[in-house]
This record gives C-alpha cells, sequence and structure tokens, in this order.
C-alpha cells in the first residue's frame, strides 16, 4: 500500500484525504494543520491521524480538546509522498523539510511553477513526472485546459487555442474574497496567467487567455476556441470528448443553463459536498467554423484536481500507467456522470 500524507487540510486537502481513503492501493497515513478548528475536528472524526504543522501552536489543539498524533514532521518521515494542499506559497517553504525527509512532495497550482521539477496533468503528461521529486499539479483551471486539450491536440492537432476566462470571486467559504458587485479585466494586461501555466503542460502549445473575475462563488466558466489542424465535424467532437472520462458533455434536455443548476444536479446526484471532478461541455455549445471549434465549459475550482492529486501519487512513484491510474481513480471516487 502506498502511504500518504496531506500537509494542509482545508479546501483541497481534505478532498484529497477522502479520495486517498477511497483509493485501493493507497493508505492515508494523515493529515496536518496549522491550528485547531471545525476542520481539524472533522479530520479526528473521520479517524485521519491530526498532526500539527506549527509547533508554537501545539498547545492549542489541546486546549481544544483535539487529540495529534505528533509534528508534521514525523508524517512527512512515515509517507512514500506528501500532498502539500497548504496555501499558495507556503508549499516552496515547506519543500526543504520535504527534502530532508528524502520524501517526494505534491504540490497544488497556487505555488511557482519554477520551484518544482515538473508540473503535472494526468491526461497529458503522466509519464514525465516518475522519480521526480517536486512535482507541481496545475491548478483548476489549468487542469481543465489540459483535459479539454490533450485529446483535441492527439486526434486533429491544434494550431491555436483561445480561451477566455470567466473566474468566480472566491470560493463559497472565503467571505473576504470579492469582487461584490463588479466585473473586473483579471488581469487587465493579457496574457492572463493561464496561457503560459498551460504551456507548463504543452510546452509548444500556441495558446492564448484573457480573465474575467465575477461576483459569483459557484464555478468558473471557459468560452473555447480551438483552431484545429485538421477538420472535423461537429458529430465527431462530440463523440471524442464523450469518450473522456473527466469530461462531462451536458445533454441539452437536462436544462442545465449554469453554474447553479450543475451544483444542483451534482447533490441530486449524491456527489459529495456537491464535488463535480469532471470539466462541464455544453454539448449544445460544441460548434466547428471552418477550422475553428468553440465550446463553453464550467470548471469546479474546488475538486477538480483531485482526482488529478490522486494520479500523481502513483505517477511520481511509478506505480501505474496513465490509463490503468486513471481507471483506478476514476472507479473508486465514481467519476463520470
Amino acid at each position: 500500500m502506498i502511504q500518504v500524507g496531506i500537509n494542509g487540510y482545508g479546501t483541497i486537502g481534505k478532498r484529497v484525504a477522502d479520495a486517498v481513503v477511497a483509493q485501493p492501493d493507497m493508505e492515508l497515513v494523515g493529515v496536518a494543520k496549522t491550528r485547531p478548528n471545525h476542520e481539524a475536528e472533522t479530520a479526528v472524526e473521520n479517524g485521519y491521524p491530526l498532526y500539527y504543522a506549527v509547533d508554537e501552536r501545539r498547545d492549542l489543539f489541546d486546549e481544544a480538546g483535539i487529540d495529534v498524533a505528533g509534528p508534521v514532521e514525523e508524517l512527512v518521515e512515515a509517507s512514500d509522498v506528501v500532498v502539500d494542499a497548504c496555501p499558495s506559497g507556503i508549499g516552496e517553504q515547506n519543500s526543504e523539510m520535504y527534502a530532508a525527509h528524502d520524501t517526494p512532495a505534491l504540490y497544488q497550482g497556487g505555488e511557482d511553477a519554477g520551484f518544482v521539477d515538473a508540473s503535472f496533468n494526468a491526461r497529458a503528461n503522466f509519464s514525465e513526472v516518475e522519480g521526480a521529486d517536486h512535482v507541481r499539479v496545475v491548478s483548476c483551471n489549468t487542469t481543465g485546459l489540459s483535459r479539454l486539450l490533450a485529446p483535441l491536440q492527439e486526434e486533429y492537432g491544434v494550431e491555436k487555442a483561445r480561451v477566455t476566462l470567466v473566474r468566480r470571486g472566491g470560493d463559497p467559504a472565503q467571505s473576504g474574497r470579492g469582487p461584490i458587485n463588479d466585473i473586473l479585466p483579471n488581469p487587465v494586461t493579457l496574457p492572463s496567467h493561464h496561457g503560459p501555466d498551460v504551456n507548463t503542460i504543452f510546452p509548444e502549445l500556441n495558446i492564448d487567455t484573457l480573465g474575467m473575475k465575477v461576483p459569483a462563488t459557484l464555478m468558473h466558466t471557459h468560452s473555447v476556441n480551438v483552431q484545429l489542424e485538421d477538420v472535423p465535424s461537429e458529430a465527431e467532437v462530440k463523440e471524442l470528448l464523450a469518450g473522456e472520462d473527466r469530461l462531462f458533455l451536458i445533454p441539452p434536455e437536462y436544462d442545465i443553463d449554469g453554474a447553479g443548476k450543475l451544483k444542483e444536479f451534482a447533490m441530486d446526484r449524491g456527489r459529495p459536498r456537491a464535488d463535480i471532478w469532471e470539466n462541464a461541455v455544453w454539448e449544445k455549445s460544441i460548434s466547428m467554423e471552418d477550422d475553428d471549434l468553440y465550446l463553453f465549459q464550467a470548471i469546479h475550482q474546488e475538486s477538480d484536481v483531485v482526482p488529478e492529486n490522486v494520479d500523481a501519487v502513483r505517477a511520481v512513484l511509478g506505480e501505474s500507467d496513465r490509463e490503468a491510474s486513471m481507471a483506478r481513480t476514476d472507479e473508486a471516487l465514481g467519476v463520470g456522470f
């Protein structure tokens, strides 16, 4: 069994912990928190050994009546690989600790791509990270774009991709984020960071991205235009994308016209936390104009990177190939509507 530790038990960390527990070939060593809160209590209630990440706050856990298993260093030492799900920038600070214990580490998309050995997307470059010490699982938006572009590149070739990202102002629990009543170019300069981030997965891809931030919390939405080298029909594109487990083509008859209904759909289907691990592509939006493909897709920023973190564990350790790992992850989590 692969021993997995998770440093950080917030939005991403708690989801990855649950996903690791669901895997037949993995065991969760434990999770680490910087302070006691309701998430720390939940971890203990779930039976997840809880480690403290800041020595000076050790007593706070005792005062809160929350049992801890030890310091985060012990978690790292006992793990075959650590998933760092700490806030952006903290992962790089933690990298020296992981290196000191000779434990490979996976970081999230908010970290700087420059300090890791490689960026990772399961569908696009699974085999390229084996044996790496520091691997970055790319952000929710880059994950969504990489999943979409990989089959298009393989099947038809991509001449150029142009994407406008309409981004949520914050996650539902991030009450301090915004805007509250505004629509912001984000950034106003071009391109947004998403195109260069996609190039960490597809170095040769010609891609331009624009970003806008809106007062919403549910999901991101992408307006995608891909100029293809070979020209398929709309039916052929739909068939190709429908064959990808982590792409969900929303049938027109479902009458899902936005992120609100998508989240309701996920709740009705019994998804934990109403998570949508897949890209949600509106089937009706898939259109071909000469060699240009157009479509809309929605990305659930809290959860689409979760299966990627699980696959990255196997990829870094050389425990599986892409097809077998993705199939195992998807079956264990219930990916695919």
